[in-house]
């Protein structure tokens, strides 16, 4: 059976919402600033980048996040290939995509590397491994096998998709997190702080994005 292609409404500002969730991809105020604030900020990245470094993302969405910190990943010097392995539900077909990553033309040149690449599940773009896996991640995850250095944790908000935010699934997150790792929300939802913390993770709320005052951040000790 095909993927289910994320069904989306646009924005007149061209942000894409989603029609399950009734909710924005990205901050309407700057996507690509709340990235490099949310998830690069939140895991210390690039400063923890080193050879085979490996990010995993709840909700891959656009490929925004994906596609920020490997061009932080490629302007740090970084050689060798960045492992990012990305969980979702509901995959955004590629012209939708690509209208929404219009919207960034700092990562212009990123962009267009991944799109003309990109077929759906990974590829392999040189100084970038990407492989998506398609399906509910609290059925997904558990059988992966890999082990990630950092998470971004980018469900929809909790209130309007609290499957990807139980505390099974984040049990899981922290199971497949390397001791020291790191996992950064932009949410600071209480009960998803404390599911980080009954997991194992230290965490810790700090300042958040544009309006939203606070976020969390979370390491695995």
């Amino acid at each position: 059976m095909a993927d289910q292609h994320a069904k989306l409404t646009w924005t007149g500002d061209r942000v894409p919402v989603s029609d399950q969730f009734n909710d924005p991809y990205f901050s309407l105020q700057n996507g690509l600033e709340e990235t490099r604030h949310v998830f690069l900020g939140g895991n210390d990245l690039p400063a923890r980048f080193v050879p085979g470094f490996h990010i995993a993302e709840l909700g891959f969405g656009t490929g925004l996040n994906m596609l920020t910190v490997w061009s932080e990943w490629e302007k740090s010097g970084q050689t060798t290939a960045l492992t990012f392995t990305s969980f979702e539900a509901f995959p955004m077909a590629h012209d939708d995509m690509a209208r929404a990553l219009e919207g960034f033309p700092a990562l212009a040149e990123w962009s267009s590397r991944f799109l003309s690449n990109w077929q759906g599940k990974e590829c392999d773009l040189g100084t970038l491994r990407l492989h998506v896996i398609s399906g509910d991640a609290r059925q997904t995850l558990p059988e992966w096998t890999g082990i990630a250095d950092a998470w971004f944790l980018d469900g929809f908000s909790p209130a309007k998709n609290p499957e990807l935010w139980g505390q099974e699934l984040i049990q899981q997150v922290a199971d497949h997190t390397a001791w020291g790792g790191t996992a950064a929300t932009y949410t600071a939802a209480g009960f998803v702080r404390r599911g980080l913390q009954d997991a194992g993770f230290t965490v810790s709320r700090t300042p958040g994005y544009g309006r939203k005052r606070h976020m969390t951040r979370a390491i695995l000790r």
